[in-house]
């Protein structure tokens, strides 16, 4: 399928590359890879997408010069780009068929430096229909020794397509 069409296909057309990459060795990178094609600017950091499902998403950022900012951590900027990542695979894949999600709004709270492998989770209650309505994630990005170094908040407009 080629990109244009999948982003025409919604929900579906997420899933069904998720599903069908996930599962082969080098998949999730692929699949990474197209997702930052699709949303360049998402892509410019570089983080993998390593588990998605409905109504969860986990990402990966791994620590590199080119995320870090002059205090030797993790920038601020590349941390919200990695929390509106892990929100946005994990609500279009949850969605209804024929239903579209379009961010409103999001806030992020830094609790620490962020150094090393990070990860940004985001669980939610799926949405069960495409009638307009807004809702609210919550996602923590977590360093490697599992401490909360910021958690995000996304809101999202759903409807119809």
């Amino acid at each position: 399928m080629a990109m244009k069409s999948l982003v025409d296909a919604g929900p579906d057309g997420l899933r069904m590359l998720w599903d069908g990459l996930s599962r082969v060795p080098g998949g999730k990178k692929a699949f990474s890879a197209i997702l930052g094609r699709m949303a360049p600017y998402t892509g410019t950091v570089g983080a993998e997408v390593v588990e998605l499902r409905s109504g969860f998403g986990r990402v990966e950022l791994r620590d590199r010069r080119a995320v870090r900012n002059h205090l030797g951590s993790v920038h601020a900027i590349a941390l919200m780009n990695l929390a509106e990542m892990a929100s946005g695979v994990a609500m279009i894949y949850s969605l209804p068929s024929n239903t579209r999600g379009i961010i409103k709004a999001l806030s992020m709270r830094y609790l620490k430096k962020a150094r090393g492998t990070l990860t940004a989770t985001a669980a939610f209650e799926p949405i069960a229909t495409n009638e307009k309505q807004d809702v609210t994630l919550t996602v923590q990005v977590t360093d490697a020794q599992g401490d909360i170094v910021a958690t995000a908040t996304a809101e999202w407009q759903i409807g119809p397509m």
